[in-house]
């Protein structure tokens, strides 16, 4: 698994908010998904050292014993590369190049006494033959990507490599991939139990964690994410339709209450009087006449998660995980309204052109546009 990447200023600010004394580690695992051992790790080396670096944090000791593996990492070359010293030059520029993923060239070229201008000379000519291919291909890569807004990991790369003709395997790509630094956002949603006020309704839960195979606007479920603005806390209520992941109403506003969920339920893109079933966790935010009205005004089923099991509500966790790592980590909001443009933008982009595993590689749109002409034949 590659190293998930974090920018020095989002470190700080983490640093900054833990200093502060009002949030522990864990608090803020669960709002940036970093692991509290990593926020731990980066508290003690910024407070001591004013640094984030590694190095500058390591003890004479530590110091010590990197050299040491420097020096065994070198007696092992030299032991490796030392049968071939008395072998033709051609034969040693051959040794280099097919340990140059396992040892520096430069240091090959040293220990057996072969011009680096030489081994570099025959290792661009046997990779020319294959360059303008592996050129485009590079190309693709790099523009699917930040197409993607840096989301999309090998994985989807390659389906829409795929799209274009081109067959790629993932570690090729996650090559070029390193090699152009493009390092994705996304990391996969670890669903945890939160500790949230619950609400003590006796409503059931007719969903059932049956989320697949479910028709157009059947089962719409919800939740509420955190994201900052300025200084403050501000929340983004989801509303997300089961059939087919897309999201059909939102808001972000200052207050985590029923009217936020209220107004997210309003702004549906779809007639409210189509869904048949709303699907919540049972916080004290759901727990309200305002919605309470809503729901029955449009005659739609109550469900609710049974108390303590976040995996009751999976599909909208997922989503806002995704929100969270995609879009609301990755920019910086001063004003409500800033955010509410931006995440207006990015929720076009999730449902018409973002592709979701689950949807068989499609975006929510184009999966329910296909799935609507299959029933039409």
């Amino acid at each position: 698994m590659s190293r998930k990447y974090y920018e020095e200023n989002f470190k700080k600010q983490l640093v900054n908010i833990y200093n502060q004394g009002n949030h522990t580690y864990r608090e803020l695992h669960e709002q940036y998904a970093v692991s509290p051992s990593t926020l731990r790790q980066w508290v003690i080396r910024y407070n001591n050292t004013k640094s984030f670096s590694a190095e500058d944090n390591r003890t004479d000791e530590e110091n010590r014993v990197i050299e040491l593996e420097k020096r065994v990492k070198q007696l092992e070359m030299e032991n490796d590369i030392f049968k071939a010293s008395s072998t033709t030059t051609r034969q040693k520029v051959d040794l280099i190049i097919s340990n140059r993923e396992k040892y520096s060239i430069s240091a090959m070229c040293k220990l057996l006494k072969v011009s680096r201008s030489l081994v570099y000379y025959h290792l661009n000519n046997r990779e020319f033959s294959s360059s303008n291919k592996d050129s485009e291909i590079e190309k693709h890569i790099i523009k699917i990507f930040h197409r993607s807004k840096n989301n999309y990991g090998t994985r989807k790369v390659k389906v829409e490599l795929e799209k274009l003709g081109h067959q790629v395997s993932r570690r090729r790509i996650a090559r070029i991939m390193k090699a152009n630094a493009l390092v994705s956002n996304y990391t996969v949603a670890q669903y945890k139990i939160h500790s949230k006020g619950c609400n003590e309704s006796k409503t059931s839960n007719i969903v059932g964690r049956q989320f697949d195979d479910r028709d157009k606007l059947e089962v719409a479920v919800s939740d509420l994410t955190y994201v900052r603005v300025g200084s403050k806390w501000n929340y983004v209520c989801t509303l997300v339709d089961l059939s087919n992941r897309e999201i059909i109403g939102y808001l972000a506003g200052p207050n985590k209450d029923a009217s936020l969920i209220e107004k997210a339920l309003l702004s549906c893109r779809y007639s409210l009087k189509d869904i048949n079933i709303f699907h919540s966790d049972r916080s004290k935010e759901y727990d309200n006449i305002k919605i309470d009205n809503i729901l029955e005004t449009f005659e739609i089923e109550r469900s609710l998660s049974r108390k303590g099991n976040p995996y009751d509500n999976a599909v909208s966790e997922a989503t806002n995980k995704i929100l969270k790592v995609e879009f609301i980590y990755q920019n910086k909001f001063e004003s409500l309204e800033e955010l509410r443009l931006q995440l207006a933008e990015y929720i076009y982009w999730y449902n018409h052109i973002r592709i979701h595993g689950s949807l068989g590689y499609l975006s929510p749109i184009e999966y329910r546009n296909r799935a609507s002409f299959r029933l039409v034949a």
